[in-house]
């Protein structure tokens, strides 16, 4: 499970963030900046319909059977209307 650190982490909780998301990278066979880019396009696809509590988002990225999954777990706030 990947957690997207908060705006006011402190520098150990960046560090194990990252440890987290290098072992993420390692599980699923997927490059490190593929998957940081990945969680960053995720965060303004999903920004753009609705508010989005960005510090309890969780992604979840499985690997099974050469299959690779991703689960999103996302706090919304609202859903945006135009």
């Amino acid at each position: 499970m990947f957690k997207f650190p908060c705006k006011n982490s402190t520098s150990s909780s960046v560090a194990k963030e990252r440890l987290r998301f290098v072992l993420l990278s390692d599980r699923t066979s997927i490059n490190p900046e593929l998957l940081y880019d990945l969680e960053n396009d995720f965060i303004k696809v999903i920004s753009k319909y609705m508010e989005i509590d960005e510090n309890l988002l969780e992604l979840n990225i499985n690997k099974d059977a050469g299959n690779v999954m991703l689960k999103a777990n996302l706090p919304v706030k609202r859903v945006k209307t135009y």
